[in-house]
């Protein structure tokens, strides 16, 4: 079975997968979840050069560690800036990419270029030493504050994204209101180099979905075994 390394997005450490992770490994597969870092358990990490690249480096670094190769990745939200960075960076250990209700970028986006005005007024809410988004009222109450830097820095790609041919877009149908991720969605869905799936749940689909989204990951997982 595949390797599979879970992302989360804004705010949130790798035990927001733990529904996901856990019927995933049931399904035979090795699941790495990563925490970025200054962020919930590795919130102590927290100061004001923490940005994009570190989390990238994040999930690069435990590839290395743990030997992954012929990974899925899969990132939630903003965790569709961090596996493109890391594709990139490592593109001969990456078989697929999975986002999950995702921003999508490429080279020179940022987070913050891709979202709309409403998520820039949250991400300006920060802690008091300007360092930090604070999480949303509403978010799981582990949530912590997330470095705005990881926010505002560009994507620098070197072309090794080019390589990771299977690639897979998560819809959320279930928002409550106008999903910010529907341009997005229907431009990748009438694109021959995606798959895109819609799940009816709202945009923690980890929570609300986590069976279906464990059965897109398996066969975006099994599919990507069987192109070698």
């Amino acid at each position: 079975m595949s390797d599979i390394v879970l992302v989360p997005g804004m705010c949130h450490g790798g035990w927001c997968f733990a529904d996901l992770a856990e019927e995933l490994r049931r399904r035979g597969h090795r699941v790495l979840t990563v925490t970025p870092t200054g962020v919930a358990e590795r919130a102590h990490l927290l100061h004001g050069t923490v940005n994009l690249d570190t989390h990238i480096a994040d999930v690069t670094a435990l590839m290395a560690a743990e030997d992954v190769r012929d990974a899925v990745l899969a990132g939630h939200s903003y965790g569709g800036m961090v596996i493109t960075g890391a594709a990139d960076r490592l593109p001969e250990r990456v078989s697929a990419l999975v986002y999950l209700d995702a921003v999508v970028p490429g080279d020179g986006d940022s987070c913050w270029a891709l979202v709309s005005e409403q998520e820039r007024a949250w991400y300006l809410d920060v802690t008091a030493d300007g360092v930090a988004t604070r999480p949303l009222p509403f978010f799981d109450p582990r949530a912590t504050p997330h470095p705005l830097a990881s926010l505002l820095q560009p994507l620098r790609l070197t072309g090794g994204l080019e390589r990771v041919r299977r690639r897979t877009y998560v819809y959320a149908a279930g928002w409550d209101g106008e999903s910010p991720f529907t341009a997005t969605y229907e431009r990748l869905r009438d694109d021959p180099g995606w798959r895109a799936v819609a799940l009816d749940g709202g945009h923690n689909l980890m929570r609300d979905a986590p069976g279906d989204l464990a059965r897109v990951l398996d066969e975006s997982a099994r599919e990507a075994d069987r192109q070698g």
